[in-house]
Parts: C-alpha cells; sequence; structure tokens
C-alpha cells in the first residue's frame, strides 16, 4: 500500500512509503477522514511534523528525555496520517510524495543530534560517543543512498526487486529501536546509549547488504 502515488522506490520517500505501508488502510482512513475535516493540506500536514521534531531536539538539549520521545512520537504519528489524508481526499501527488521524503530526513537527522546533545561526551566501547553517532548518520543516510543510487544506475530493476532490497534495519525499524531506548534511557541513560550503538552498528550492516544485493 502506497499513501502517496507517481514515485518509485528509489526516492528518499520509498523509505517513507514502506514505513507507512506497515498500516492497514482500515487503521488510518477513519482517523485520516477527521483530520482532513480541519482544512490542512497534505503538505501541510507533512510539513507541520517539522514543528514537534524541533520542539523534541530542543527538549534533548535541555535535558528532558521523557519530552523528546513524546514530542518524535507525535511527529511519527503526523508523519504516518499525511499521506492518508492525501489519499482519502485525492491530493496525492509525485511533489507532495517528494516534499514527504525530505522532510522525514529533517526529522530524523533532528532526532539523532538531540540524542547526541543529550547523551554528551564520553566514552562507549572504547569510542566516543560522538563516533557512535556519526556511524548511526552515516550508516541511515547510506541505507537510503543505496537503494536510489542502484536503481540510478539500472542494478536493480522493478519496483517488485526494489523492495526486496530490504536488509537488517529499515528506518521504520531504526526508529522503532531508538524510541525503544529512548524509553530504556529513563531509567538509565547508557540504555540509550546502547541502542544508539546497535543500531548504528546494524545501519551499517543494511547498507553493506544493500551493496552486496545490488552487485549480485
Amino acid at each position: 500500500m502506497r499513501h502517496w502515488t507517481g514515485w518509485r522506490y528509489s526516492s528518499p520517500a520509498c523509505e517513507t512509503a514502506m514505513l507507512k505501508a506497515r498500516f492497514k488502510p482500515e487503521q488510518t482512513d477513519r482517523l485520516a477522514g477527521g483530520l482532513a475535516a480541519l482544512g490542512l493540506s497534505p503538505n501541510a500536514w507533512t510539513l507541520l511534523s517539522l514543528l514537534p521534531a524541533v520542539a523534541g531536539m530542543a527538549a534533548l538539549i535541555h535535558g528532558r528525555l521523557g519530552w523528546g520521545l513524546l514530542l518524535f512520537s507525535l511527529s511519527a504519528f503526523i508523519d504516518i496520517v499525511d499521506g492518508t489524508v492525501a489519499r482519502v481526499t485525492g491530493q496525492a501527488s509525485i511533489k507532495g510524495a517528494f516534499i514527504d521524503g525530505v522532510v522525514d530526513r529533517y526529522v530524523e537527522l533532528l532526532l539523532y543530534l538531540g540524542l547526541l546533545f543529550y547523551l554528551g561526551s564520553g566514552q562507549f566501547l572504547g569510542l566516543p560517543r560522538e563516533v557512535w553517532f556519526m556511524l548511526l548518520i552515516f550508516g541511515s543516510l547510506m541505507t537510503t543512498f543505496v537503494r536510489a543510487y542502484a536503481d540510478h544506475r539500472g542494478l536493480v530493476k522493478g519496483e517488485a526487486e526494489l523492495k526486496r532490497m530490504g536488509g537488517l534495519l529499515e528506518r521504520f525499524e531504526r526508529l522503532m529501536l531508538l524510541y525503544a531506548g529512548m524509553f530504556l534511557g529513563l531509567f538509565d541513560p547508557e540504555w540509550l546509549m546502547a541502542v544508539v550503538a546497535i543500531t548504528a552498528v546494524l545501519a551499517n550492516l543494511t547498507a553493506l547488504q544493500r551493496i552486496a544485493f545490488a552487485l549480485k
């Protein structure tokens, strides 16, 4: 299922589409219908998801992990329903899909930056915490880039094959793992740091998996 129409899975929006595809239409259509009555366009909903993300980053910078988790969860909720609003109102578009994918990357990077400031400097498993976050950001970006570039170069053809180019940790799993880590971090920040490190390793392994898939 796609909430937006008119793009292939090669775009950054493909990760978003695959995240949203995990929710069945009956789970979101009724809610989206109610939200559509507010009169906001799908693109407005997409851009609106940036606000709680920015606030969530600010909360993390000021050491408010609980508020950060709540605000980023709200951003994720808005992200899930924006495409459904587009579909139920007949306003789905290629530009909307593009905006959706771009905003999702901003939200994800705001989360990483917020967590970096929250956890601060120090060592974890023999590496500076900043290195773990650099690995996390690198792996997350490369996971998306490899799929898009493989399609651009014709190494992977057709939507079915692009869908099979998954891996250990796609965007949905990546975010859910980090949100779980934030919850655990309410009890001990080291648990959150451990989840960040695990996510960083798995994100880079996913990028390598996709490279191997494209070159097979």
